[in-house]
């Protein structure tokens, strides 16, 4: 039973539904569940219906939710000091760091709150090492970006989108920034000048399907990056903290980029916690006033943040994400021909993509809503699978048998 402030007592989901429709913005268009409680990889609604989450909040609940680790934690945090602003020294902040650049193998970390707060953040790096240690003239940098991507939704984001639902309407754009088509090594090596500042990519796009780069190209782009003296930029938030099996995407080419972006899952499920990481050359050019976030590198993200260190630190979450991720792919790959057209990704992440004649990507949606499963679909006939990592094999099945129903279907 809930009270509004505002009304009589109401218990359906419908009701909640109506609430969230007459006061929210409409950014959003949610599936028709209002969920109440989580543990784990599954989710209770205000009618005390169980489903399993097969989305984990875009790669937000890697560890499921309300981990009794970082719950844990949070809660000793709470009860010591939550936000201090960086006006001052805090007890959390340099462990964190340190760990995370630790983990990371990076040298430095610069703490921020969300993924697009951390790409931004990236950026005006990228431009600053180009005109203070590259030496490219001043208002003249670049930064090459792939097309389809998603790295946020600020305006400057949206500037290099190729999405028009993204953009429409919120121009004028910022300037500075070269798009080639994504997985193609020839657009750019030819995109690259003296003027490139960085190199900007997923490792896979989650947003445009779950795409995987053809074999190759990430350590081209490396490659690529060191002839020019350009930075090469790896958008970690979605696949990386072993959402792909290791640490990050990248790893699976071997590949090391100067600066990562990270997000989502840094956070634990429990609050926004996002961070670059990366060269101490290169983060070493910000100096004090230049940048910065009242709540960037808080008490309690720290806290929240190192006890998610903790748990990757152990290796037991990419050892989970790789072999629940090669059972996740086989059973994929044996509905290919039986409305499904192409399964992508690597790891606890996938794109299905529905065959011609099939439902929807949101009828889909809708369908395994109904069978207790939670997913949701990406550009039109694409399901995108990303369950948390604390998953079981059985409960794995559980929801790629929903989807075998309803695609064949």
């Amino acid at each position: 039973m809930t009270t509004f402030a505002d009304g009589p007592t109401r218990t359906t989901p419908a009701d909640f539904i109506a609430l969230d429709e007459r006061w929210s913005t409409h950014n959003y268009h949610p599936l028709p569940v209002v969920i109440a409680e989580a543990e784990g990889a599954w989710v209770t609604d205000v009618a005390g219906e169980r489903y399993l989450d097969f989305l984990s909040g875009y790669s937000a609940l890697n560890f499921g939710h309300r981990h009794p680790d970082l719950v844990a934690a949070a809660a000793e945090q709470l009860g010591r000091v939550t936000l201090t602003s960086r006006a001052f020294h805090h007890d959390q902040l340099g462990r964190f760091c340190r760990e995370l650049a630790e983990l990371t193998g990076t040298e430095m970390v610069l703490p921020m709150n969300s993924g697009a707060e951390a790409v931004e953040s990236a950026l005006k790096v990228a431009r600053k090492w180009a005109y203070r240690v590259k030496g490219v003239p001043d208002g003249t940098a670049e930064i090459v970006v792939a097309g389809s991507n998603f790295h946020g939704r600020t305006t400057t984001i949206v500037s290099f989108s190729t999405d028009e639902t993204a953009r429409a309407d919120f121009g004028p754009f910022t300037p500075g920034f070269v798009t080639v088509e994504y997985g193609d090594a020839g657009a750019l090596a030819a995109a690259i000048t003296e003027r490139t500042a960085a190199v900007l990519l997923e490792p896979i796009q989650g947003e445009a399907g779950v795409l995987v780069p053809p074999d190759g190209y990430l350590a081209e782009a490396r490659r690529l990056c060191d002839e020019a003296g350009a930075l090469l930029i790896a958008d970690e938030i979605q696949s990386g903290l072993a959402r792909t099996g290791p640490l990050f995407a990248l790893d699976h080419e071997r590949v090391r980029a100067d600066l990562y972006t990270l997000g989502k899952a840094l956070g634990g499920g429990i609050l926004p916690v996002s961070a670059v990481v990366g060269r101490a050359d290169v983060l070493g050019v910000l100096r004090p006033g230049e940048h910065g976030s009242t709540f960037g590198g808080n008490p309690l993200a720290c806290a929240v943040g190192r006890a998610v260190i903790r748990l990757l630190g152990t290796g037991e979450f990419q050892q989970r994400s790789t072999a629940l991720g090669a059972h996740l792919h086989t059973r994929l790959a044996e509905l290919v021909g039986q409305g499904v057209a192409e399964i992508r990704g690597r790891g606890l992440w996938a794109g299905v993509d529905i065959a011609p004649g099939g439902p929807t990507g949101r009828q889909a949606s809708e369908a395994l809503l109904r069978r207790g499963v939670l997913c949701k679909e990406t550009h039109g006939s694409t399901l995108r699978v990303a369950p948390p990592l604390v998953i079981t094999e059985t409960e794995l099945d559980r929801g790629i048998d929903a989807i075998a129903e309803v695609v064949r279907a």
